[in-house]
């Protein structure tokens, strides 16, 4: 292999969307092959995902498999990135660097370097490429909050006695580039990805990537209809400091979607103080999933309690949670004008276990179930009691309202 068809090797990957993983692989042992001897191979990038601040992988020649690494947004201040040897880099705009682990004084200066030396490195090959437009007076910042600040690093690590010689450095200078972009046409992707799916959902985002784009494309699905809202938040929010409303919010939202990421449920959007999930009836039948989402609203309202239970004892407040399980078809996917979309569910039923939900509080009962939910729900319908015959506002006829049977939440 020639450093020209390494590079080809490179922009085929980038266009076709190769994994990174392979991208990573494949270039570390295709430069061992033109003789660059690279024994440990590293690449970080930090990310715009809101739980996720930075992501990096180790490919090492004499290992099985790469080696991940994640790093959140409050888990970012630990003493891997603190010591980094890209870190003074970052902060004095540097894009490349070279040390000698031989060095006594340079590995001193590094306590990564110190691993790599008795592993018999030789010499750290550091580069960084910024993703996005350099604000020449403030270099690149630790502290990416936006797309132009994200950028990539990486580093080479070779064992040769002596270090890297001047034929290896200068096929690296040649590639390196060219791997560069070829790690940001797949982490950008990877990036709009996560993006899409922590606003929209995991299903909604592969449906908007995979291209159901068009204003008005929806597809008629059948779904357990899982609708929440915190109970008497008006009054809280009237009483609330700001940020610690916004606290008691994301603790309360956590208690309600967790369970339902938990038992095969998609949230798709929160309102204000509640949240609209789907459960989609798949070929397992009806019963099953009304059964995952019975449970997934049962373990919210436990999680709920034992929250304001735990509240309540360092003194804040508290809000309780009202839920409503109904089934129906809806029409799922694109929804808006041609400037703005909301890929969401729509349709009766989504409009009747909004107004199920509404009549929580009057009938005393945190969930209430529709009629159709108890008929379809064959597996868990000895949980369920009926309510009696309600009216619903803007449905003409009564329907029959289920709560759960005393001492048949999880």
């Amino acid at each position: 292999m020639t450093s020209a068809e390494l590079s080809g090797w490179l922009a085929d990957a980038g266009l076709r969307n190769m994994p990174l993983e392979e991208i990573v692989d494949g270039f570390s042992r295709r430069l061992n092959e033109l003789g660059v001897p690279v024994a440990r191979s590293f690449v970080g990038m930090n990310t715009l995902h809101p739980m996720v601040r930075a992501r990096s992988m180790i490919w090492d020649r004499a290992a099985p498999e790469i080696t991940h690494f994640e790093f959140s947004h409050a888990g970012i201040d630990v003493p891997t990135i603190r010591e980094s040897p890209f870190l003074p880099m970052l902060l004095d705009g540097v894009t490349e660097r070279r040390c000698d682990l031989t060095d006594a004084a340079t590995v001193k200066s590094v306590p990564m370097f110190e691993g790599l030396q008795a592993a018999g490195m030789t010499e750290w090959l550091g580069r960084i490429f910024p993703m996005g437009e350099l604000v020449p007076q403030i270099g690149w910042t630790v502290e990416a909050e936006h797309a132009e600040r994200l950028a990539l690093v990486c580093s080479f690590t070779t064992d040769r006695p002596g270090g890297y010689s001047e034929a290896d450095l200068a096929v690296l200078a040649q590639a390196l580039p060219v791997f560069a972009l070829a790690v940001k046409a797949v982490t950008m992707r990877a990036l709009g990805h996560g993006l899409l799916a922590a606003y929209l959902g995991d299903d909604p985002a592969a449906r908007v990537f995979a291209g159901t784009v068009q204003r008005g494309e929806v597809q008629s699905v059948e779904a357990v209809l899982f609708f929440t809202d915190l109970r008497g938040f008006t009054a809280i929010a009237d009483t609330t400091p700001g940020k610690e409303l916004i606290a008691l919010l994301d603790e309360c939202f956590e208690c309600m979607a967790a369970p339902v990421q938990r038992h095969g449920g998609e949230v798709l959007k929160f309102m204000g103080d509640g949240l609209l999930a789907a459960f989609a009836v798949r070929p397992t039948g009806r019963a099953e999933v009304c059964a995952a989402a019975l449970d997934a609203a049962t373990e919210a309202l436990a999680l709920i309690e034992a929250l304001n239970a735990r509240r309540r004892a360092a003194g804040l407040q508290t809000a309780g949670l009202d839920l409503s399980l109904h089934i129906g078809t809806v029409q799922y996917g694109n929804v808006g004008t041609a400037q703005r979309l909301d890929f969401t569910v729509i349709g009766p039923a989504v409009n009747e276990a909004s107004r199920i939900e509404k009549l929580c509080e009057p009938l005393g009962h945190s969930l209430l179930m529709s009629q159709s939910f108890a008929e379809a729900a064959t597996s868990c319908r000895s949980r369920l009691v009926s309510l009696g015959r309600h009216r619903l506002r803007g449905v003409r006829e009564e329907t029959e309202l289920f709560g759960l049977r005393q001492g048949s939440y999880l």
